[in-house]
């Protein structure tokens, strides 16, 4: 378990991981921080890890850090202070024209959905292939099976304003997840959804990470976290006030049990474990530190 800050606790503070990078962690913060040019902090010395197929919540409140924490993952912002590593990589590293290189192994989810609204849903997961160089026999091959595992193979040809919220979200998780990427982010995935609606995108992201991805929810929905109980990084002002494993905000009224059965009530198709590969996460995004 990954140190949590030096707050008053009335629980045991796990030991602290090394500082070097570890073999098997995808994601690796180290006393980071990001301080706006405003003054306001929006990450205060972060330090944890995520391992290779775990699925993590991180959650707090509105203002809390959790998307600056996203955006410094994806580098849409750089860090003030400490060190990020991704795959083992350091991004610091990381030369601005080889972020998209970097990114195309990163499966990124967002509140807003952020779909081409002049494109249909094949052609927005689609795109996803095209900008990553894709043949059109692989587009042809992936886009109807992803469309398929997420649900969506009688829309394809709709637009995104003739879908429900939650279609337009699983169109969302179908183009992040359409190169079966080692990581993805999902930042408030059910924010704009009702209690129902968000079940089911919870299910497929967890059916996603038994598929061999690791995943990282950044969310508010304490009673969505309630229900899965994973592990749980909660930010308040920037700062880590607890990393813990059981996932909970508070007592919840349902087994892990029931929660297995309610996943296992999903109607949607078995999402294969990724292909085994020689090549391991920090292979995957060698492109991104590559010397041209």
């Amino acid at each position: 378990m990954a140190a949590t800050q030096d707050r008053p606790s009335t629980k045991p503070k796990a030991p602290p991981r090394p500082a070097g990078p570890r073999d098997n962690a995808v994601i690796e913060f180290r006393g980071v921080s990001k301080i706006y040019e405003s003054g306001d902090m929006g990450v205060e010395n972060a330090t944890f890890s995520i391992d290779r197929g775990d699925f993590v919540f991180l959650v707090g409140s509105t203002g809390s850090g959790k998307s600056t924490l996203m955006r410094l993952l994806i580098k849409e912002h750089e860090p003030t202070s400490g060190t990020i590593r991704v795959a083992g990589k350091d991004l610091a590293d990381m030369d601005r024209k080889r972020v998209p290189y970097y990114r195309r192994n990163i499966g990124v989810v967002f509140q807003d959905f952020k779909l081409l609204p002049n494109r249909t849903v094949y052609d927005n997961v689609a795109y996803a292939l095209q900008v990553t160089g894709h043949s059109r026999k692989e587009i042809r091959d992936k886009v109807p099976d992803v469309l398929r595992l997420t649900g969506l193979s009688t829309k394809l040809h709709n637009y995104p304003d003739q879908l429900s919220g939650g279609e337009q979200q699983r169109v969302s998780v179908a183009r992040a997840f359409v190169n079966h990427p080692p990581l993805l982010l999902a930042d408030e995935p059910t924010g704009n959804l009702d209690p129902e609606t968000s079940i089911g995108i919870m299910q497929l992201l967890y059916r996603i990470n038994k598929a061999g991805t690791t995943v990282l929810v950044a969310t508010h929905d304490s009673h969505m976290v309630d229900r899965m109980r994973r592990r749980v990084i909660e930010l308040h002002g920037g700062r880590i006030v607890r990393d813990e494993a059981d996932g909970q905000y508070r007592q919840s009224e349902q087994s892990t049990a029931e929660f297995g059965a309610m996943l296992r009530s999903d109607d949607g198709m078995p999402i294969p474990r990724r292909a085994p590969t020689h090549r391991s996460e920090q292979d995957l995004f060698d492109d991104a530190f590559r010397d041209d």
